[in-house]
């Protein structure tokens, strides 16, 4: 089955278009090249090219290019970590979690393909990304590719059972637990995806240190814009619906540090992943130009 990749969404993220362009290339060209039931390629296909800025992805590569390396030689690894992200969302989606109907203007994969295919769709990309993973140029990065991204993998669906189904340790403050969960929930892929890159690139010590405390440093930034703009914004400026955190009573920076604190924090932040990428000099601007751009969005 030839796939064609969807067209890169708009998106005022500074990111090089083409490099957008070629991620989408390399998903769709993977999925095809797989023996797959075609009912199942489909369905992965839904998920994985249904649009969405490519930020992981596009973290690989741009963290392999501050590492001095080829973005072409990290493709592999950003096929990969796009996979996780998509079975996460596939499998966040489903009735017994977040029973979700719509995802960035589409049917969700259960509501297009059934409940059963989505379940199974989300394992088949979770099972393809190691194997995407193992395709990296750099023949002695794979294994510590590979131990990044499944390791990074239980540390998101850690953070999700965190978010939804508790488990805390007793005693916990609401800091600690708050942390634990947008650490491993939402920052656990971020980190990967600039550890991954520069893995790719063969990178040093040091570098490779840069790059996993920016990488980890924006992750936690990255959700706590999004809990501030679920607080603040609009539905219809946000582009999706606000207010849901509060209304399920999840632990959110607003929620136990309030608006102020938060935006504090998303400064400190931010100033903490721009020093950690500084010594790396004109090859890290677009990861500079991103940060701020994640910094600052509202939507």
């Amino acid at each position: 089955m030839s796939a064609t990749p969807a067209r890169p969404h708009s998106t005022s993220v500074p990111l090089d278009p083409r490099l957008l362009e070629a991620i989408e290339h390399a998903l769709a060209r993977f999925l095809s090249e797989q023996d797959l039931p075609e009912n199942l390629r489909g369905a992965c296909l839904h998920a994985v090219l249904a649009g969405g800025k490519r930020l992981r992805p596009m973290l690989v590569l741009e963290s392999a290019r501050a590492a001095g390396g080829d973005v072409v030689d990290a493709m592999p690894a950003a096929v990969a970590i796009e996979f996780v992200h998509a079975f996460s969302l596939v499998h966040d989606d489903l009735p017994a979690l977040d029973n979700d109907s719509m995802r960035r203007g589409k049917p969700t994969c259960h509501i297009a393909f059934g409940e059963a295919m989505a379940i199974l769709a989300g394992d088949c990309l979770l099972a393809l990304a190691p194997i995407a993973a193992a395709q990296c140029t750099r023949t002695e990065s794979r294994a510590p590719i590979a131990a990044a991204l499944l390791d990074a993998t239980v540390r998101m669906i850690s953070g999700q059972v965190y978010d939804t189904l508790q488990g805390f340790a007793e005693g916990m403050s609401e800091r600690t637990k708050l942390e634990m969960v947008h650490h491993n929930k939402t920052g656990a892929l971020l980190e990967c995806s600039c550890r991954m890159g520069a893995l790719c690139a063969g990178a040093d010590a040091d570098t490779l240190m840069r790059l996993t405390r920016f990488g980890r440093a924006i992750g936690l930034m990255f959700q706590i814009v999004d809990d501030l703009i679920d607080a603040t914004e609009s539905a219809e400026h946000a582009g999706k619906a606000t207010g849901k955190d509060a209304e399920a009573g999840k632990l959110t920076y607003p929620g136990v540090h309030g608006i102020d604190g938060s935006r504090r924090e998303v400064v400190r932040l931010r100033d903490e992943a721009l020093e950690a990428i500084a010594p790396l000099g004109p090859r890290s601007q677009r990861l500079t130009a991103l940060v701020e751009f994640l910094a600052e969005r509202t939507k």
